[in-house]
């Protein structure tokens, strides 16, 4: 049975995402800083008849771009977790842009921490049930406990609120 969504002003409401040091400029700035590197002693070897040392460092270039590319892709993630007295709601979008919404009941609703020896949380999860899911998968542990000790206690005022 679907749950309405309620106008109200929720309890709590936060957009996790990746912490990402390097925007798009920056990406283009590197690429090019390292085309333009590549370039210098690719001209000095291209007039030595070196051609396929030119060709390699061309292929340098685009690697460290692919790469760039793909290690800054993870960096799209986000979820949008918002909590209203009489549902849960979580919105996770991956790096493709698809989007996996779902609702859960506060009353029913457990948040269970994994924490290592130095007592930072490791992972997140809410469990409905048999049905568990882990949040703030990319958060760094001192974030994660942050997270977790603020949303703990939205969590508990939404049982008690209902």
């Amino acid at each position: 049975m679907p749950m309405q969504a309620t106008t109200t002003q929720p309890l709590f409401s936060a957009k996790l995402t990746p912490h990402r040091s390097l925007d798009a400029r920056g990406k283009r700035i590197v690429i090019a800083l390292v085309a333009g590197l590549a370039l210098i002693p690719g001209l000095a070897f291209f007039s030595l008849g070196a051609w396929p040392i030119v060709g390699f460092m061309g292929l340098d270039v685009v690697a460290i771009a692919v790469a760039l590319h793909v290690s800054l892709r993870q960096g799209k993630r986000c979820e949008q977790i918002t909590l209203w007295p009489d549902q849960l709601e979580i919105l996770a979008i991956d790096v493709n842009g698809s989007r996996d919404l779902r609702r859960f009941d506060p009353k029913q609703v457990r948040l269970l921490l994994t924490r290592d020896e130095n007592e930072k949380t490791q992972t997140m999860c809410l469990r409905n049930g048999k049905e568990a899911i882990e949040i703030g998968v990319f958060m760094h542990p001192d974030e994660k406990s942050s997270f977790a000790r603020a949303f703990g206690t939205a969590l508990r005022r939404a049982r008690v609120a209902a």
